[in-house]
């Protein structure tokens, strides 16, 4: 729940001041050049809208970030989030969706075709026939979190951060 607390706060800070704090300088990037400690993961979208270091006022070494179109878990993703928790001590992962997600409108419009279908089929089969897009995202990102409170022993947080106001809104915390 703490570092929860810290993204809450960080998030607002962004909203109420419109840009990163983080720490980013040289003294920051040596002091992580021995080894990093981040206090929480985030699983995003790969949408360029969406930077979770910026959205959630933090800086180099705090969060370990995995993205991917549609913020969808498979392998690859969860093998990171795996690697975070369990060698790298993370505590919290946030499955971070967002407002106007172009991978969430393709599977709601049947866009299946080429390698983007990998993630549009996977994202339809949780969304069903659903037509709302944020309905859709947090249907998206509630059941990225629960395969990941099945797999990974940490706290995970679903989120959904809304691109024009800036504010991210935490869906459930158990």
């Amino acid at each position: 729940m703490e570092n929860v607390i810290k993204l809450i706060e960080g998030n607002e800070r962004y909203v109420k001041n419109g840009k990163s704090q983080g720490d980013f300088s040289e003294s920051r990037r040596d002091a992580l050049s021995a080894g990093q400690k981040p206090f929480a993961a985030v699983l995003a979208c790969a949408d360029s809208r969406v930077i979770p270091e910026i959205v959630f006022d933090r800086g180099l070494g705090d969060l370990f970030v995995v993205r991917c179109a549609g913020n969808v878990v498979g392998d690859v993703e969860l093998a990171s989030l795996e690697y975070a928790v369990l060698h790298l001590g993370v505590k919290t992962v946030v499955v971070l969706g967002h407002t106007n997600c172009g991978a969430v409108g393709a599977a709601i419009h049947g866009e299946f075709e080429g390698n983007i279908g990998v993630i549009t089929r996977k994202i339809r089969k949780i969304i069903g026939d659903e037509k709302d897009t944020l309905v859709a995202c947090k249907a998206n990102v509630l059941s990225g979190a629960a395969y990941l409170r099945a797999t990974l022993p940490a706290e995970i947080v679903p989120a959904v951060y809304d691109i024009k106001s800036g504010k991210v809104i935490f869906l459930d915390r158990r």
